[in-house]
């Protein structure tokens, strides 16, 4: 029989990430493996799948998590609330023109059912949320929209970074009140900070080690030059 040390012991954090939308936004289920109470963060559509995955998992939903007002990781937000009566909270209060915009900028792309909602709280740099034991920490990231926020669990050395940093790429700053230096200003004085070791999950696409990206990244590497 196994000692307690060679025990394999299970993270206090797991998530189960559901791409959704044309986009292929990456919408994340997370839950605290104690509890098994969690949350979904940035439910963007595709609600069916979204629960499909928090049904397999067994998760006891307790809030909905958003990182920013765009209408792919925010357009079933909405309706999730209101099916399992779930607050929301995020993203911070300056991504609220977004989320006024959410049912336009949907139908405009196809996202039947976006619409916009009101944050049961908004998060400030510094902030806290929680489901089940897990205590995940906030982080004002902005530059992809003015508000956009990372979600970041110390203990697992995970963070769900939304449009702020892809694998060899960074989010896009050609919309309304985004800003490049802005955005490279959050990723090096509010992400690189939080350890090389640290895994992200992104808005889209596979995810990365902030440790990589500080390698290899030509947008945002400790190689890149800024003015």
């Amino acid at each position: 029989m196994p000692s307690d040390a060679e025990q394999e012991i299970e993270p206090p954090l797991k998530a189960s990430i559901v791409p959704v939308t044309p986009f292929q936004q990456n919408c994340s289920v997370v839950w605290c493996t104690k509890t098994c109470k969690g949350a979904v963060i940035d439910p963007g559509g595709d609600l069916d799948n979204v629960l499909a995955a928090v049904e397999e998992a067994g998760v006891e939903l307790e809030r909905i998590l958003v990182t920013h007002g765009h209408m792919d990781h925010a357009g079933a937000v909405a309706e999730l609330a209101e099916r399992f009566e779930l607050p929301i909270e995020g993203p911070e209060k300056e991504d609220q023109f977004w989320i006024d915009q959410i049912e336009e900028s949907g139908a405009r792309y196809g996202l039947v059912g976006a619409r916009p909602f009101t944050p049961d709280r908004w998060l400030a740099d510094g902030d806290r949320v929680s489901f089940g034991e897990v205590v995940m920490d906030i982080y004002h990231c902005p530059g992809h929209t003015p508000g956009h926020v990372v979600f970041y669990h110390p203990p697992s050395a995970l963070a769900f970074v939304g449009d702020v940093l892809f694998q060899g790429s960074i989010g896009r700053t050609d919309f309304p009140r985004g800003d490049h230096a802005t955005l490279l200003q959050s990723i090096r004085g509010k992400l690189w900070p939080l350890g090389d070791n640290v895994t992200f999950v992104p808005g889209h696409g596979p995810a990365s080690t902030f440790g990589h990206e500080r390698k290899t990244n030509p947008f945002c590497s400790d190689f890149v030059q800024t003015d």
